[in-house]
């Protein structure tokens, strides 16, 4: 069993291009949204859940989940988000889990946006917040979505307050800079993480 690094930050913090640096220097990456994506495909459990909960407004014309309108329900309505949080994360979670049991490497990143949300501190024994001031976060998004302010300041309304998540921090990655600023501090973090990896294993 792996050493778990869980990696957290708001929206638009910059948690994808710092997963993919970690990647890159060939640690394993289990990525949430990859998993909670593949649950609502066509005839999973999850899928079937979703349609008894929602009915059938909640599928396209060839029988796929409407994405798009069920973040929409979810943004907009905290009982339909609650929905769909307890269908879809007691999966993600198992499968997190079995990936880090398989998984071959000294440690590995457990890549949760919603990790403290979530409730899914458990899962991992050391956690890494990418950080940035909620200004930086509201101009990426906006350039990165095309939304507007008001979808970006609910977006961020929908997660946790920013000093929530440094208060439960071991490690932070400052990414108000470059991106060229992130692969100092990622192989600073890789070498501590493999010492920690090396003790505990």
């Amino acid at each position: 069993m792996s050493f778990k690094v869980g990696l957290t930050g708001g929206v638009a913090s910059g948690k994808s291009t710092v997963s993919d640096l970690f990647q890159r220097l060939g640690v394993t990456v289990i990525d949430a949204d990859l998993i909670a994506r593949s649950l609502l495909d066509t005839g999973t459990s999850c899928y079937q859940q979703v349609i008894a909960h929602f009915g059938a407004e909640v599928l396209q014309h060839n029988g796929e989940i409407n994405r798009a309108w069920l973040r929409s329900r979810i943004f907009s309505d905290s009982q339909a988000k609650q929905a769909l949080e307890n269908i879809i994360h007691p999966e993600v979670r198992r499968q997190m889990l079995s990936a880090a049991d398989n998984c071959k490497t000294p440690y590995c990143l457990l890549s949760v946006p919603l990790l403290i949300e979530a409730q899914m501190l458990d899962l991992v024994d050391r956690i890494l917040v990418v950080d940035v001031d909620e200004k930086t976060q509201l101009s990426r998004l906006l350039t990165r979505d095309g939304i507007n302010i008001n979808e970006a300041h609910t977006m961020l309304e929908n997660q946790c307050q920013r000093a929530d998540r440094l208060s439960v921090a071991d490690d932070i990655i400052d990414n108000s800079q470059s991106v060229s600023s992130l692969m100092p501090q990622v192989e600073q973090l890789h070498q501590r993480y493999l010492e920690l990896a090396q003790n505990i294993n």
